[in-house]
């Protein structure tokens, strides 16, 4: 890897890095940007959490005019969440050149959207929708714009967007500068990179190489109706600082959040159908560390970077490796160590063992804990605390109180009762989570999509109580496309 002073950027976007933090550039930085900035069209086929956005947003940034307020360039993302994030890191890249960047999404106030646009930002990061809609009204104008941006394409194509991105494309000047960032090449992909782009260079970053490696990988075998106190019983046992639990489905997610709330669980769930509002705030709670463990769907959580996640969980496997990897890319971040644990039933162990082809990563197979096992976890959490307050603070002042308790109770009894008071009392409240179907290893795409939506309910996974946390409508199925197969509809997560 260069370091980014190495690779011929201005001193005000150097000042940014440096403010930011960054000297070394990740292996997409490196081959990107000298291309973008000898001014070539390029695809990058790379993961998220690879410094994808630096990889575009310096270049932009360094051909950008500060004194121009007009839009010069377009970043197309497939979330309102990613479309926040790039903007975010486009401002702190570009706040020394004087660049200015505006994130404009669906779900938000149209009228404050047009406000914000007539103030002049040189960038705008945007939806597909959100940006047809804006470029119909004319609020949009793309006479200026000489680049433009598709990142995480294929995640796009997978949530129905193609033809938008095409219909995009087409209405930009065609002396532009495209640059395209996908974690896969689906023909679909494949066919804008030819047709709408200029002679680009490619630049491809393997998988292995950005997310598993500072990943601690393995798998509980585990029937459906076990998983939730298998789930509930490590997170005691192992108590991260900050956990990210996927689940396949939105009903699922919100069984899961509230499941784990009754539980005693600091816990938040997001998805495509809460307002946006709630989104961020759940993520500021998340990222602030008031919220320890947060319940997602894979489109929900797409294009997250937070720091800090000591656990991913794959409540349910995924049903393709890219989304394996993409999940578990949210630990093991900027050279920490992280875990990644999969709760994988019986009928989909093939299924596992084709992610471990792909990804060339081997598993480690656990055994379910066990609530003694979670029970003696908490335990030795408070005793790792009393350690720490031992080795680390000055008791002198509790020495005469300790002595009078001393007098009355014999050591074992006083310690006890210490322990006891300070580890967390586990909830065991039932919990019921709806069932889904398995994911098959044959033909997944044409099967598993459609059946996504959980249907007939499954049993207890807590010991038979009557209670039943996150009852929801059913949830997302699947639509035929136009090549005959299935996708998910852009609002099933």
């Amino acid at each position: 890897m260069a370091k980014f002073n190495e690779l011929g950027i201005s001193d005000s976007v150097m000042q940014a890095l440096e403010k930011m933090g960054f000297e070394e550039a990740t292996p997409i930085q490196t081959e990107t940007i000298p291309y973008a900035l000898e001014g070539n069209d390029v695809i990058g086929q790379a993961q998220t959490g690879t410094g994808k956005t630096a990889a575009f947003g310096i270049p932009m940034i360094e051909k950008l005019e500060a004194g121009f307020r007009k839009i010069q360039a377009i970043v197309v993302a497939p979330t309102r969440e990613l479309a926040i994030q790039v903007a975010e890191e486009l401002n702190r890249l570009g706040r020394f050149k004087g660049i200015r960047a505006l994130s404009v999404y669906g779900g938000a106030n149209m009228d404050r959207q047009i406000r914000s646009l007539k103030d002049g930002p040189q960038i705008v990061v945007a939806t597909p929708g959100r940006l047809l809609d804006h470029l119909r009204r004319k609020t949009i104008r793309t006479d200026n714009v000489k680049f433009a941006v598709l990142d995480e394409a294929d995640e796009m194509l997978n949530m129905g967007f193609i033809d938008d991105i095409r219909d995009i494309l087409k209405a930009i000047p065609e002396e532009r500068q495209t640059l395209l960032f996908s974690a896969t090449m689906p023909k679909e992909i494949r066919e804008i990179a030819t047709t709408l782009m200029n002679n680009p260079k490619e630049v491809k970053v393997k998988a292995k190489e950005v997310t598993v490696e500072n990943i601690d990988q393995s798998f509980i075998e585990i029937p459906e109706k076990f998983k939730f106190d298998t789930l509930t019983n490590h997170i005691d046992i192992n108590s991260p600082d900050l956990a990210i639990i996927f689940s396949r489905t939105k009903r699922r997610v919100d069984e899961i959040t509230e499941g784990l709330q009754a539980r005693g669980f600091r816990a938040e769930g997001i998805h495509g159908d809460l307002t946006q509002g709630k989104r961020m705030s759940v993520l500021n709670k998340f990222k602030s560390g008031r919220v320890d463990v947060l319940v997602a769907t894979d489109v929900a959580a797409r294009g997250l970077d937070i720091s800090g996640v000591t656990h991913v969980y794959n409540f349910d496997i995924p049903q393709d490796p890219e989304s394996y990897v993409h999940r578990i890319g949210r630990t093991g971040r900027a050279g920490r160590t992280g875990e990644a644990i999969s709760f994988v039933t019986p009928r989909e162990i093939p299924h596992l063992r084709l992610i471990e082809k792909v990804t060339k990563s081997k598993m480690k197979r656990l055994a379910p804990p066990t609530n003694k096992d979670a029970q003696k976890g908490q335990q030795q959490v408070t005793i790792s605390k009393l350690e720490r307050i031992i080795a680390e603070q000055d008791l002198t002042a509790y020495h005469e109180v300790a002595n009078e308790l001393l007098e009355e109770h014999d050591s074992l009894t006083v310690l006890s009762a210490a322990l006891k008071m300070l580890t967390k009392e586990r909830k065991d409240i039932p919990v019921r989570i709806s069932s889904i179907q398995p994911i098959s290893v044959k033909g997944p795409r044409n099967n598993d999509r459609r059946r996504s939506g959980g249907g007939r309910q499954g049993g207890y996974s807590g010991g038979g109580g009557k209670r039943f946390y996150g009852q929801r409508s059913g949830g997302g199925q699947g639509s035929r496309n136009r090549k005959g197969g299935y996708q998910s509809r852009r609002n099933n997560d």
